[in-house]
This record gives structure tokens, C-alpha cells and sequence, in this order.
């Protein structure tokens, strides 16, 4: 996976944290948010007047991460064209944004879409997220 990494940050689940990262290219930006009870990545075109948030991703439920009490690692990270973004926890993918296609992709496939433009097909993870940043 080739990504140039925008955003770092250690983070202690179910502690309030935000990390943003812009593209190093365009208007892009993306939003990982830990408000103490859920884990959830945005998708933001700084393009679009009014709401910038194009969608959002599910990454987990404070409570049922076992490990929560520990540090982990995140890190946002953007395709070459800036066009597609990662979320990684522990070296991890979470979460994967593509701005090109208007999808977005996470391991629980929630929540469904909240709008028409953006992953109509839903957030369902599938083998060829891995090729997006081949």
C-alpha cells in the first residue's frame, strides 16, 4: 500500500480526539473523531458549500474494543492523486475513502449512505479496496 501519510496521532479509545488531514492535492480533507463512545471517519470536500461532509464511516464502538486501555497508532494517508484516503489503526485499514468514485468502505459496512451522491451501494469492505492504493 503506497499513501503519503498527513495526519499522526496517538489515541486512547474512548477518549475525545480529533485527527484531520487534508490531501496533499485539491479540497479534500478527512476526519477521524473518538467522541468517548464511537470511532467514526469523514469525508469532507472543502469544494461544497454549506455541510463539506460528503460521508462517514463507522470504525467502532468505544466499548467493545477490547484493547482500549492501550495506545494505538492512527494515521491518515492519501493516494499519489490525493484522490483516494486511509485510515489506519495499527498499521491497520479501517476505513478508505475514494473522492474519485464517491465511496466509501469500512469493516462494519455502517452506517448506510447519507446521501444520494456518496456510497449509494453502501460501506460494505471488499478485497478490491487493498488495489486503491496499489
Amino acid at each position: 500500500m503506497t499513501i503519503r501519510v498527513t495526519a499522526q496521532a496517538q489515541l486512547i479509545v474512548g477518549e475525545a480526539q480529533v485527527i484531520e488531514s487534508l490531501t496533499p492535492e485539491g479540497p479534500f480533507a478527512a476526519v477521524f473523531e473518538d467522541n468517548g463512545e464511537t470511532g467514526y471517519f469523514y469525508a469532507l470536500d472543502g469544494d461544497i458549500d454549506g455541510n463539506a461532509i460528503q460521508d462517514a464511516l463507522h470504525i467502532y464502538n468505544a466499548a467493545d474494543v477490547s484493547d482500549r486501555h492501550m495506545p494505538s497508532d492512527v494515521k491518515v494517508g492519501w493516494s499519489e492523486d490525493g484522490k483516494k484516503c486511509v485510515l489506519l489503526i495499527n498499521g491497520y485499514p479501517h476505513g478508505v475513502f475514494d473522492f474519485e468514485t464517491k465511496n466509501g468502505y469500512c469493516r462494519s459496512a455502517f452506517p448506510p449512505p447519507i446521501s444520494r451522491e456518496w456510497s449509494i451501494s453502501g460501506h460494505d469492505w471488499n478485497d478490491s479496496v487493498d488495489d486503491l492504493f496499489g
